[in-house]
């Protein structure tokens, strides 16, 4: 089976090398413009371009177009793009977090379409960022499902879907690990599948108010500030969900601090005269801050240019007294 690959972060990665270690022939990848990145800012390939660079002896072709519509502000790299899928002749094109919008000519353009690896239960976290979002919400279990794409936001027939459970300890960086694997085993499974007619299409609910559709929206920068008058159990999934990014963070004494691992202490509630945000004990196992209804332990720190700290070490360099207060900007 002659296969397009559609995708561009490490999330992808672990799908094309899945699909490379399986046998599957794969003529052309679709990724990415490389993009600026580090603290040089100079132009970097995205994982999906890198792999695909150690392999090219094997015949594979890369292409970045900007855009794929041919009616948009790039007609010249999605005509190029066009000219490129069709001379792959593919069965199938698999697309994991590719990051440009797939127009009807793609998906009508292989065979037996576009398939999706989806981070999540759909129709539970649509969109963008289901991995944060399922975090951030509590969610004691996600997945990834194998989607027959359509038109719309992650609509499409559900065609595999195997469940993964959310530890305690979890953050978006560990799961993400997790879900790659998984993405690229169960898409292996589902191409052999679809090679002999086994895949068995599930349409996804339509809206309404029992259809359990959620949308995973783009995390912003924004979001990092936490808010102290929040539950203490909310913001330590806050803290694991934007972990690596954008990194939860408050701001002490004018410096912007982030917390990278936190936990609720069970035997310590919110002092009655403690302040949101109020520092109440700071030491080796962590900092001590109140929320709303307890106090959260922060034990992983880092200042602005600095590197992510334990709390012992962190503290040699940065004072942090209980009465000090983090806000949520300065």
């Amino acid at each position: 089976m002659r296969v397009i690959f559609a995708g561009t972060p490490e999330f992808a990665r672990v799908a094309l090398e899945s699909l490379h270690a399986a046998g599957f022939e794969i003529p052309l990848v679709l990724t990415q413009p490389d993009r600026p990145a580090g603290r040089g800012m100079k132009l970097q390939a995205s994982a999906v371009k890198q792999w695909a660079l150690t392999h090219e002896s094997q015949h594979i072709t890369v292409a970045q177009p900007r855009s794929l519509r041919l009616d948009g502000k790039y007609p010249d790299d999605a005509a190029a793009a066009r000219e490129a899928i069709e001379a792959a002749r593919a069965d199938v094109m698999v697309v994991a977090a590719y990051g440009l919008i797939l127009p009807q000519w793609v998906l009508d353009m292989p065979r037996l379409g576009c398939l999706n690896i989806h981070a999540s239960l759909l129709p539970r976290w649509r969109g963008a960022a289901p991995i944060h979002r399922a975090i951030e919400a509590g969610d004691l279990e996600t997945g990834v499902t194998i989607m027959q794409m359509d038109a719309g936001l992650d609509t499409g027939d559900m065609l595999l879907v195997k469940k993964l459970h959310i530890g305690l300890q979890d953050s978006t960086e560990s799961l993400h690990d997790k879900l790659a694997d998984l993405g690229g085993r169960l898409i292996v499974e589902a191409l052999e599948l679809a090679a002999c007619g086994g895949l068995q299409p599930v349409p996804q609910p339509s809206d309404g108010p029992s259809s359990g559709i959620t949308y995973a929206h783009k995390i912003e920068k924004r979001e990092a500030m936490l808010d102290w008058t929040q539950h203490a159990a909310v913001l330590e999934r806050r803290i694991r969900a934007f972990t690596p990014f954008p990194g939860a963070a408050g701001v002490l004494d004018g410096e912007t601090i982030k917390f990278w691992r936190a936990a609720v202490l069970a035997d310590a509630t919110r002092p009655a005269e403690g302040l949101p945000g109020q520092v109440v004990a700071s030491g080796p196992e962590g900092v001590d801050i109140c929320a709303l209804d307890a106090v959260l332990r922060v034990s992983r720190l880092q200042k602005a240019g600095g590197k992510a700290l334990d709390a012992a070490d962190f503290l040699r360099g940065f004072e942090i007294k209980p009465g000090m207060v983090f806000r949520q900007k300065e």
